[in-house]
């Protein structure tokens, strides 16, 4: 579904009160990185782990689904405040609808960033979806808006301000104003 105007898009953004997103490829530029003794580490953007933190200050439930399962993740997840840490996930609509649930939101009302195939179920299920620049054709086709930003390079940031912008919240202080 393409949003045709910045009226209609700003409005789906106001409602938003969830924000979710996938972690290799999106928070992270999707390289997996080893050491010589086989330790595995990932890039995560400082600009996105500050976009994180701004959503949930302006009262957004924040959330990490991954098909990964790694230590990594809920340390980050666990730096930038994240609330809902979901990790080993194939089914990633499975878990936006539990969060649905738990937190008595409609699938309206969540935003999700993917890059993949399977986040496709996720990205057509909710209010607004998202792709980094590098997002795989079939996701880019899916999703309501494409960064400018690639994975891991500020993309997620890119989505916040958008979210924070049609709140009043100038996204270069993070309190509300013209």
């Amino acid at each position: 579904m393409n949003i045709r105007t910045q009226r209609a898009r700003t409005g789906i953004l106001k409602r938003l009160r969830l924000f979710a997103t996938d972690v290799d490829g999106v928070m992270t530029d999707g390289g997996l990185y080893y050491s010589n003794s086989g330790e595995q580490a990932k890039k995560f953007n400082a600009w996105d782990g500050l976009g994180v933190a701004l959503l949930r200050q302006a009262g957004l439930v924040t959330a990490v689904v991954t098909l990964d399962d790694t230590h990594l993740v809920p340390m980050r997840a666990a730096k930038l405040g994240i609330m809902e840490v979901h990790q080993g996930v194939a089914d990633k609509l499975a878990v936006l609808n539990a969060l649905s649930a738990k937190y008595g939101i409609g699938l309206e009302e969540i935003a999700y960033m993917g890059d993949d195939l399977n986040d496709i179920p996720a990205l057509r299920a909710v209010g607004f979806s998202a792709s980094p620049a590098n997002g795989r054709a079939p996701v880019r086709d899916a999703v309501h808006y494409v960064c400018a930003a690639r994975g891991g390079e500020g993309a997620v940031r890119e989505v916040a301000d958008l979210i924070l912008a049609a709140r009043g919240v100038r996204p270069d202080t993070g309190r509300p104003g013209p």
